[in-house]
């Protein structure tokens, strides 16, 4: 049996909109081997599907079809420690695991840039899944369907404060609400920010974060589909929060936060929400994760 890990991504990072990603310490563990027929578990209390609908069993068997070969039927255990439809990846994190863990089933027929550019054929765009892939900050562009992504290493001066809270924001529904069309004023102002943003977290300019995740195209929409969203980015940055945004399509918000400081934070955020009644949100720090998804013989 073949055992892989996949860390949970946050996508946009404010200001880079189905472009910027990064990979975050946080991971979904999938056990997966050949079977005679299909038996798909947890090893938690999360409910997936257990049929042929299980979106990793589906990519696995997108694979498999790329390489001329039938699935003769699959043995998969998961462990689900990345929240769902949250907006840290776990659809991506799901077909990531299909795709490199049949790869290995099959003797890795495909390269690591081969999995890039399947994986975001099949979600659609590869702002979550090429970092669950590669690690790091990955920033991607989609040339037909062909992916061209760079993975570059964040400064160690930035932790990441986690606020997740305890509803779900379906992606299509997060998408439905963005205008069909921006003005050239609003892309310039994302343009500059997004290259701002990936300069800052490299080069460790952390004092350019707070204009780095300034947005006009996605998230002015979003944020009214998310309860106490503004309440959040506020009290963020009283407690000292170098740049604030909604994780991928939300609702989780992300708060970027000097590592040295990060346990205070995390502490005095846990007290004001309740002081603000709000109520069932996990607040945690996550790095950066440099590795990208793992697969290993168990």
């Amino acid at each position: 049996m073949i055992r892989i890990q996949v860390p949970a991504t946050s996508a946009n990072l404010g200001s880079g909109f189905d472009s910027l990603g990064i990979a975050l310490t946080l991971y979904n563990q999938i056990w997966m081997e050949e079977d005679d027929r299909l038996d798909i578990s947890c090893k938690d209390s999360v409910v997936v599907p257990t049929d042929e609908s299980n979106l990793i069993y589906w990519a696995v068997k997108q694979l498999y079809q790329e390489c001329g070969r039938k699935l003769p039927g699959l043995k998969l255990i998961q462990e689900n420690n990345i929240p769902l439809a949250r907006g840290l990846g776990s659809s991506s994190a799901c077909i990531v695991a299909g795709i490199l863990g049949a790869n290995r089933l099959l003797g890795n027929p495909f390269s690591r840039s081969d999995l890039v550019n399947l994986a975001a054929k099949i979600e659609g765009h590869p702002d979550n899944t090429s970092p669950a892939i590669e690690g790091g900050l990955v920033v991607s562009a989609m040339e037909g369907e062909r992916i061209y992504s760079v993975s570059v290493p964040v400064s160690d001066k930035l932790q990441f404060a986690v606020f997740i809270p305890p509803f779900e924001l379906k992606t299509e529904m997060a998408r439905s609400v963005l205008p069909e069309t921006y003005s050239r004023t609003d892309a310039v102002y994302n343009l500059s920010r997004s290259a701002l943003m990936t300069a800052s977290l490299f080069s460790g300019k952390l004092e350019n974060l707070r204009v780095a995740v300034g947005d006009r195209i996605h998230q002015p929409y979003r944020s009214g589909l998310i309860d106490h969203c503004d309440t959040v980015f506020r009290m963020s940055y009283e407690l000292g929060s170098l740049g604030t945004y909604i994780s991928g399509s939300g609702p989780t918000i992300i708060a970027m936060v000097p590592t040295e400081s990060m346990k205070d934070f995390i502490a005095h955020a846990e007290t004001h929400m309740k002081e603000k009644g709000i109520s069932g949100w996990q607040v945690r720090f996550l790095g950066v994760d440099s590795e990208g998804a793992q697969v290993s013989l168990d």
